[in-house]
C-alpha cells in the first residue's frame, strides 16, 4: 500500500459551519505577508509624478 492510498480519494471536505471565503477575503489573509511591501505605493507615486509631468507639458 502506498502512502496515502487510505486518503487520496475521498471528497474534498465542505463546512457546514463557516461559508467559503470569496477570492478577496482569502487574497486579504495573505497579504501582511506581501513580499512587495510598499511596492502599490512606489507605483502610485510613479502614476502621480507621471500626471504631473504630462499636465506641465501640456500648458
Amino acid at each position: 500500500m502506498e502512502k496515502y492510498d487510505d486518503i487520496i480519494n475521498m471528497p474534498h471536505h465542505v463546512s457546514k459551519k463557516h461559508p467559503r471565503l470569496s477570492m478577496e477575503q482569502r487574497a486579504a489573509q495573505f497579504a501582511p505577508f506581501a513580499a512587495l511591501t510598499g511596492y502599490g505605493d512606489a507605483v502610485q507615486e510613479t502614476v502621480r509624478l507621471s500626471e504631473e509631468r504630462m499636465e506641465e507639458e501640456g500648458k
